[in-house]
């Protein structure tokens, strides 16, 4: 749930927005991810009573929680904060997928998302397509870990290999995208740097 960085900033340049931050990262049990969203008027409240800013541990010097909300019962959720540097917003996602195939890890993050983006009044990017599909998400990942391992050492870090994972994914599917592309990459680059476990990808990925 994830967003192509550079295609980003570009629209929100473009639109004079303010540049939002984009990170994932994993912690513990949880998917932590930010995503590029300002908050809507949300009680951060409901955030903190359920634990999600623990998970994330923002550094409440450097963050500062106003919104955020929750699907399936908690085990998916979003909160939306803002630096307290220069007041740029983003909008964090975290996603407790233990006990969950890879593919219902992917609806999961796939509903997150959608919620933390209903809830933004900023200009957001949405991947075009339907939600794709299990199959399609098992294609995705297996090219984006070819092009990994032809271009990349084991262990290389996820930024560095962002654009070119994307560029490959994307061209195969040419013009018949599918939402989830960016996640199955990320999830890719995430296995091949030793962030997470070969079981997270998709079984016919890994």
């Amino acid at each position: 749930m994830t967003t192509d960085a550079q295609l980003l900033e570009h629209d929100l340049r473009s639109a004079l927005e303010r540049r939002i931050e984009i990170r994932r990262r994993r912690h513990r049990r949880a998917l932590v991810s930010a995503v590029p969203a300002a908050a809507a008027c949300l009680l951060a409240a409901a955030a903190v009573a359920s634990g999600v800013t623990d998970d994330l541990q923002l550094d409440p010097t450097k963050w500062a929680v106003f919104g955020g909300g929750s699907v399936d019962n908690g085990r998916g959720a979003y909160v939306h904060a803002k630096r307290t540097e220069d007041g740029s917003p983003s909008t964090f996602l975290v996603e407790h997928d233990d006990g969950l195939s890879p593919y219902e890890a992917f609806l999961l993050h796939e509903k997150t998302l959608a919620a933390a983006q209903q809830t933004s009044p900023a200009r957001v990017r949405i991947e075009p397509g339907s939600l794709c599909s299990a199959e399609q998400v098992t294609r995705a990942e297996t090219i984006a870990m070819a092009t990994l391992r032809q271009n990349f050492e084991a262990g290389a870090d996820i930024d560095r290999t962002k654009e070119r994972v994307d560029n490959a994914v994307r061209a195969a599917f040419g013009d018949a995208p599918c939402r989830g592309l960016e996640y199955a990459g990320e999830q890719a680059r995430l296995v091949y740097a030793g962030v997470m476990p070969v079981e997270k990808l998709m079984p016919g990925a890994r």
